[in-house]
């Protein structure tokens, strides 16, 4: 029986230059701050401006380390270890 793969997800992601921010963001978020407020106040993607959203993509659209964590995630969860790609670290949340 094959197991039912997702094509596409939605979500929404942090991107930060160093690993110690990004583990101090996601203990922040885990004590209550809202996702989309800490993208805004310190992701240095342009997508910071909504939240951290990056809308729907589907499989081979973003670099390999981010989708492989991002479809490895259920809805509604987040990375609780940063993602490391050439562009930084992200804190990545599935929203869909």
């Amino acid at each position: 029986m094959v197991k039912n793969m997702v094509n596409k997800v939605t979500a929404r992601h942090i991107l930060v230059d160093k690993k110690t921010l990004a583990e101090e963001i996601i203990e922040e978020i885990n004590s209550g701050a809202k996702f989309e407020e800490m993208a805004r106040k310190h992701s240095t993607c342009p997508s910071k401006k909504k939240g951290g959203n990056l809308g729907e993509f589907g499989r081979g659209q973003m670099v390999k380390e981010f989708e492989k964590a991002t479809f490895a995630l259920q809805k509604n969860q987040m990375t609780q270890i940063p993602v490391k790609t050439k562009f930084g670290y992200h804190i990545i949340k599935r929203t869909r």
